[in-house]
């Protein structure tokens, strides 16, 4: 059996299409999942890029893709108030939701239960109208549901999203959603095809095309 590692920012609709589409994407093949939460505004700076949001064009196709993306895939989604936000209190939460008390192992891993509630509160909030995913009175009812296990504000959480997100950096993450397995990085919805191919044996991973991808020269760099 395969583990997948499962790296998301809830602040991603991609992140959420992705979680959501998981199961019918690998139906049939025996794998088991293991959820990270990460800070995707970590991963932009380490990389030195902007988010999809700060480029105000990208930010309305962006909108306008994974809404259109949920509609065909049948998955009920609405867009929160206001976006992007402060994911940090939702990724807290959910690592405070998880087993153990150190910032290590699997108490930086939430279940599919914790991820999938967090998920929805923010992209399908109840009554399917548009929700500030943040609110402070939505947040404490959404921890009063979860009943985190551990102090949502306590160093032990907060060093396990870091350690995740350091965790994510050196594989080799450089966006959410990613899932690796056998240090293979495979990003985005729409990775999920080519996963479920790893996964099943598909021959043209056993040839040389996934290394020799990363060894194709720069003609040109930008300063």
């Amino acid at each position: 059996m395969k583990q997948i590692t499962f790296y998301f920012d809830v602040i991603s609709p991609y992140a959420y299409l992705a979680f959501e589409r998981l199961p019918t994407a690998l139906e049939g093949l025996s794998y088991s999942v293991r959820y990270r939460p990460v800070l995707f505004a970590a991963l932009l700076k380490h990389y030195g890029q902007l988010g999809p949001a700060e480029i105000a064009p990208k930010r309305d196709w962006t909108y306008r893709q994974v809404l259109w993306q949920a509609h065909t895939l049948g998955i009920d989604m609405v867009m929160p108030s206001a976006h992007p936000f402060n994911p940090l209190p939702l990724l807290r939460l959910a690592l405070a939701c998880s087993l153990g008390d150190d910032a290590g192992s699997l108490a930086n891993a939430p279940n599919r239960y914790v991820c999938e509630t967090i998920f929805r509160h923010v992209w399908r909030p109840v009554g399917n109208k548009p929700q500030d995913a943040v609110d402070p009175a939505r947040l404490a009812a959404l921890a009063a549901q979860l009943a985190p296990l551990r102090d949502v504000q306590s160093e032990s959480v907060k060093d396990a999203l870091k350690i995740n997100t350091q965790e994510a950096i050196a594989g080799g993450v450089f966006g959410v959603p990613a899932l690796v397995v056998d240090g293979k990085v495979f990003w985005g919805l729409d990775s999920l095809p080519m996963l479920r191919a790893y996964l099943a044996g598909d021959a043209w991973f056993d040839g040389d095309a996934w290394d020799a991808a990363a060894r194709v020269g720069a003609g040109v760099q930008r300063k």
